[in-house]
């Protein structure tokens, strides 16, 4: 299944699609470490993410950023919409060299982001760090997801958020694996839409 999502602002203006496979993913966002960021995240996730953006990337990274994690949030809460017989929740510790991160994934129906990193330096590039929250904030909220996120070692700035996104994927591609066993994974019946 491919979902395909668009959102049109005064600030930007995205296309994207994403399904699950290991394929190549195409990224456009006109930012660059956005851009490399979601290529691990869709390759270690499984997913193939396509999106190209027009950006007001003049003013700054921030619409951007954000936007692309409010359309991809959409986009894979309806690619995960049926939850039955998933494994609900995944945890991923990853390494990025001398860093390390955590995140656990509920696929829960209730957004909720809890986010703990100090980065080692305001910037990677011209990229913005304090971005990487309000891009996972806008995707959690938007996907639906219960995330928690925290950046337990850290050292270079460019592997702490390696590490984070890559971490966020592999919680996520877990938690959406099928479970062994053939029903909801939900004491209440019901995982919230």
């Amino acid at each position: 299944m491919m979902i395909k999502k668009e959102r049109q602002t005064k600030e930007t203006a995205i296309k994207l699609t994403v399904s699950r496979g290991l394929d190549d993913s195409h990224i456009d966002t006109g930012v660059g470490f956005l851009n490399h960021m979601l290529d691990l995240l869709a390759f270690h996730g499984h997913f193939v993410i396509n999106v190209t953006v027009d950006g007001d990337t003049d003013v700054d990274d921030h619409h951007t950023t954000e936007d692309v994690g409010i359309l991809l949030g959409q986009a894979l809460a309806e690619l995960l919409s049926d939850k039955e017989a998933i494994k609900r929740y995944g945890t991923a510790y990853v390494p990025m060299d001398e860093t390390l991160s955590r995140t656990v994934v509920d696929i829960s129906g209730r957004p909720y982001l809890h986010f703990e990193a100090e980065f080692s330096s305001q910037q990677v590039g011209s990229f913005d760090v304090e971005l990487v929250h309000e891009f996972f904030y806008a995707l959690t909220i938007n996907s639906r997801l219960t995330v928690h996120m925290d950046l337990i070692r850290g050292g270079n700035t460019h592997h702490e958020i390696e590490s984070l996104f890559k971490s966020f994927a592999q919680a996520l591609r877990l938690a959406s694996s099928q479970s062994d066993i053939s029903r909801l994974p939900s004491s209440k019946g019901v995982i919230e839409e």
